[in-house]
């Protein structure tokens, strides 16, 4: 599938990303323990491995998305990534919300939950921001 032009808002979009995913994957090698335990037991690798893996390919496709080359690849590697992180999303807030049978002892309901809705969006934003998907609006959306 060939990409989209350019626009500015695609632009600025896979700029924010690639900042938002450089941060992520940073965060991966100074918060290694933390996001260890958010790892599912029946992911088949060693959990810091897994960890540290990630952390590399956050900042691979973050540099990616820079480049004319790689977006389209990134975008849709990001964009797969986020629903294969999903899981590792939903024990970390089953580990900390109560109601889940967590301890109620780490984020709260509040950052949870908006972030697992947030996760189709996030993969959806990849998609976008590298003109993988069209966005439609008015007289030709209805159109079509």
């Amino acid at each position: 599938m060939a990409e989209l032009p350019e626009t500015r808002g695609r632009r600025i979009g896979r700029w924010g990303l690639a900042l938002f995913y450089a941060a992520a994957g940073v965060a991966h090698f100074l918060f290694t323990d933390a996001m260890v335990r958010i790892v599912p037991a029946w992911v088949p690798w060693d959990a810091r491995e897994v960890v540290l893996t990630t952390g590399a390919a956050e900042l691979i496709c973050a540099a990616a998305l820079l480049t004319r080359r790689w977006r389209l690849a990134a975008g849709w590697a990001l964009a797969l990534y986020a629903l294969c992180v999903w899981p590792a999303n939903v024990k970390h807030a089953m580990i900390d919300v109560a109601w889940l049978g967590g301890s109620g002892t780490g984020l709260s309901v509040w950052y949870h939950v908006p972030r697992l809705l947030a996760q189709p969006l996030l993969m959806w934003w990849a998609l976008w921001a590298v003109g993988a998907v069209r966005v439609e609006r008015g007289a030709e959306a209805l159109r079509n």
